[in-house]
């Protein structure tokens, strides 16, 4: 056990992590509500947290964990922050949807927008799902076509459309992607290689005047870490004014997360929609598309493209993303900076001292450790990475006290909870885990 890790479990009362996985199986689907809390593609028995604090959480039997899972990306500051929790403590007071709007949603648009000027307008949504189905419906409304390019990898939800896979050839129309998903559904989007311009310009080539929209992760974060080759989002935006298509940035997880303006100010590219969610909501439910003021004003009740939502900008979520935003400035993005730099290099060191062949994909707070020999460009090379050994090294460090995603391609998300004796244990842990 590393001497910086958390403690060995304590005898806690209650129910155990086997009995509640027993419960669980036979109320839930797979005894989970989100696939990956499974923990099937490591090897392991889906872990039951009861509570989290800072950079650390806890499982029902008492084992405390270093968490890089960071609830899937909004706890940036840590878990439980004393800010958040008392802003959420204020808003609770004064009831939770009351069915109206409310100051809350004023005040967290307004931040949003300070910091993300490309969003003109906003609506709020629960969800990040819900945030990009409704952006590419307006999309489709504002141009009248009905294609929509996403790329490989790239997760935008589970509506249904944009669960489909990459079809026979470069610029043809997808198939389902999930059981339940029609062909009809799938055939309106076409899916294409990250990272490569080519194919893009090939797509509005052979589809011209029909692509609504280009929806696009900016970082790739859903098939782990993988930052956009230079000029790529660029080429996006010249390819989609070119044609009269939109382009929608999908920023649920770099928007506040990569930097102050998310990754369209990191990259200095203005898309002409955006979806939000996670950071925004400092860990309660939400989600957010918006843009330009122009295509926004199409949107219920000021146009005829339809969406609502009954909890949508609830007191409480608002409440939350407003102390989140409000802890996040300047100098919190150096610190979560640096702490990504420094954990990179460990990990990177300790891999090299055991002999094992590894590459770090890292964009700001956001990192991902494949088991191949050079960083992926796209989903194809991310997916042709050693599983089975990244499924060993996850063993290992949860053995050793420190929880990673339970997936090769996910990210793991470095908090401001994250300090120097955090990032220390978690190379010492990985030094081991290597080593194993």
């Amino acid at each position: 056990m590393n001497p910086l890790s958390p403690a060995p479990a304590m005898a806690v009362d209650g129910p155990s992590q086997a009995d509640l996985r027993e419960r669980a199986a036979d109320l839930f689907p797979g005894g989970v509500n989100s696939p990956v809390r499974a923990f099937r593609s490591v090897g392991r028995e889906p872990l039951i947290l009861s509570s989290g604090t800072g950079a650390r959480v806890r499982d029902v039997d008492g084992r405390e964990y270093l968490d890089y899972i960071g609830g899937w990306g909004p706890a940036i500051l840590g878990h439980a922050h004393p800010a958040v929790v008392e802003a959420i403590r204020r808003a609770a007071r004064d009831g939770f949807a009351l069915g109206a709007t409310g100051p809350l949603e004023i005040e967290l648009a307004e931040r949003i927008r300070a910091r993300m000027p490309s969003l003109e307008q906003l609506r709020f949504t629960a969800s990040g799902t819900e945030a990009v189905m409704s952006a590419v419906r307006l999309a489709r409304a504002a141009t009248n076509r009905d294609l929509v390019i996403k790329f490989a990898g790239g997760y935008h939800g589970h509506s249904d459309g944009l669960l489909a896979e990459a079809g026979s050839g470069v610029a043809t129309l997808a198939i389902p992607g999930s059981a339940g998903v029609t062909v009809g559904a799938a055939a309106s989007t076409i899916v294409l290689p990250y990272n490569d311009r080519s194919a893009v310009a090939y797509a509005f080539a052979q589809h011209a005047g029909r692509i609504a929209a280009v929806v696009v992760e900016p970082v790739a974060a859903n098939v782990g870490i993988i930052p956009p080759k230079a000029g790529f989002l660029e080429d996006l935006q010249a390819l989609t004014r070119n044609d009269g298509a939109l382009l929608i940035f999908d920023e649920v997880i770099t928007g506040f997360r990569v930097g102050p303006g998310g990754a369209q100010a990191r990259y200095g590219v203005r898309p002409d929609l955006t979806t939000l969610g996670k950071v925004i909501g400092g860990g309660m439910p939400i989600g957010a598309y918006g843009g330009r003021r122009d295509v926004m004003a199409m949107v219920a009740p000021a146009g005829p493209v339809y969406q609502a939502g009954t909890l949508s900008g609830h007191a409480l979520s608002m409440a939350a993303g407003i102390a989140t935003l409000d802890a996040l400035s300047e100098d919190a993005y150096l610190t979560l900076e640096a702490a990504g730099e420094d954990l990179q290099t460990g990990l990177r060191d300790a891999a090299r001292d055991a002999g094992r062949t590894i590459a770090i994909s890292r964009v700001g707070s956001l990192l991902t450790v494949f088991f191949r020999a050079e960083p992926p460009a796209d989903a194809a090379e991310a997916l042709s990475s050693d599983r089975e050994a990244y499924a060993r090294f996850f063993g290992a460090m949860l053995d050793d006290g420190v929880l990673l995603p339970p997936s090769p391609f996910e990210a793991w998300f470095i908090s401001l909870a994250h300090g120097p004796l955090e990032i220390e244990a978690s190379i010492a842990s990985a030094a081991r885990a290597f080593a194993a």
